[in-house]
């Protein structure tokens, strides 16, 4: 995208209009490159966001996570009150298999059609759209910090590089999809791989064969006791209960040889007290009940990356204040869990409390048909602004 195009899109984006906005960012093509390869990240939408913000009175900037990877760090207000800060991501992932063009922003029914347009572009665009409402209308008694950053979808450089340079607040909403209910705890995750060791032999060499893939199996059905019968016993008041999964498995070379090598990969759900080294020996246990039974059994296991679970206090302040901000709107104030993981849990271990709430259902998220309701935008942004204004005025 041209510097030229990106003026010409801020100049589609009214101040405080929060649909505008949405379509402006969802036309442009910001699909992760570390999920998709040669895909053009989001620099492009950084910088509308930033030109945006900047018309509307912003001190806003890019400030790159990594090369050609910026975030939008932008304020608004000033004075002596709590400060708040409104946080989202402007990736997306792929857009293979979708049933609509990806790209268009069309609109039917009341719904914004496109990849990001749940997840989570709309809720980028009612974070900016209420800071700026509050802003106009006088209502800041403190400093509002909207932050677009950049790799949520992947490994959330752009949040751990805003903290890296100490951008902090007292209180953090994430505008993630949550059908507009507040939520203060979401799951977290390990994921793990696990390479099991055979014997290569001719087909016919049972003898001196020993199948990985068969022994995988093994260990698969050893993981299925695990989440059919320990997991559900494993239970959060928001969360319901702790997960797994079998993500990929792979090995073998072909019909007539025994196969050396199997790997499989698991990703493990977690909830708010699992640690995660209790996870790694959950699957090393498994992995030795296995062995127990069938000696010739081998395997590591790798634990590949994990996220913590997210979980402040019901009766939290920023909790309490937003619950009371969409009373003030006229909204219900629903208090419930979020099954994905979010960058609110890496803010919530900085020590910003941190809660979800936003336009848009998860279940839209990634998925082959994804779409917003306008009208939905339209209330977050309302119940947004008034959050900014009672929590920099320090009404919590």
């Amino acid at each position: 995208m041209t510097a030229t195009a990106g003026v010409a899109g801020a100049s589609a984006c009214p101040p405080g209009d929060a649909v505008a906005l949405l379509r402006s960012l969802v036309r442009l093509d910001s699909r992760n490159p570390s999920l998709t390869p040669g895909a053009p990240g989001e620099a492009a939408a950084a910088r509308l966001l930033r030109d945006v913000l900047a018309g509307w009175g912003f001190r806003a900037e890019l400030v790159e996570a990594a090369p050609g990877r910026p975030n939008v760090v932008a304020r608004i207000g000033t004075g002596d009150g709590p400060t708040l800060m409104l946080n989202g991501h402007l990736d997306v992932v792929g857009t293979d298999g979708m049933t609509h063009a990806p790209f268009d922003a069309a609109e039917r029914d009341g719904r914004l059609y496109g990849r990001g347009a749940t997840d989570m572009k709309g809720g980028v665009a009612a974070m900016c759209a209420a800071a700026w409402r509050a802003a106009q209308a006088g209502a800041l008694g403190g400093e509002v910090i909207v932050a677009a950053v950049a790799d949520e979808e992947w490994s959330s450089i752009g949040t751990h590089d805003l903290l890296a340079r100490g951008v902090r607040a007292d209180a953090a909403v994430v505008t993630e999809p949550t059908r507009l209910a507040v939520c203060p705890a979401h799951r977290g995750f390990a994921w793990l791989e696990v390479t099991v060791q055979g014997r290569a032999a001719h087909g016919s060499r049972y003898d001196i064969g020993s199948d990985a893939i068969l022994h995988a199996g093994l260990l698969l059905a050893e993981l299925d006791l695990l989440e059919r019968e320990v997991l559900p016993r494993r239970t959060h008041p928001l969360l319901g209960r702790a997960s797994l999964h079998a993500g990929t498995i792979a090995g073998g070379v072909g019909l007539s040889t025994y196969p050396d090598r199997c790997v499989l990969t698991i990703e493990r759900r977690t909830l708010p007290g699992e640690p995660d080294e209790d996870v790694r020996r959950e699957m090393r246990d498994a992995a030795e009940r296995v062995r127990a039974r069938h000696p010739a059994f081998r395997a590591q296991v790798r634990v590949v990356g994990t996220q913590r679970p997210l979980d402040v206090p019901v009766d939290a302040p920023v909790v309490r204040a937003l619950a009371a901000a969409l009373g003030e709107v006229g909204e219900p104030a629903r208090v419930e869990g979020l099954s994905c993981w979010t960058d609110a849990a890496l803010l919530a271990d900085a020590g910003i409390p941190a809660v979800c709430f936003g336009p848009g259902d998860i279940t839209l998220a990634h998925a082959d048909e994804e779409w917003v309701t306008l009208d939905d935008v339209e209330r977050a942004t309302r119940a947004l602004a008034a959050l900014c204004a009672a929590w920099t005025n320090g009404r919590t």
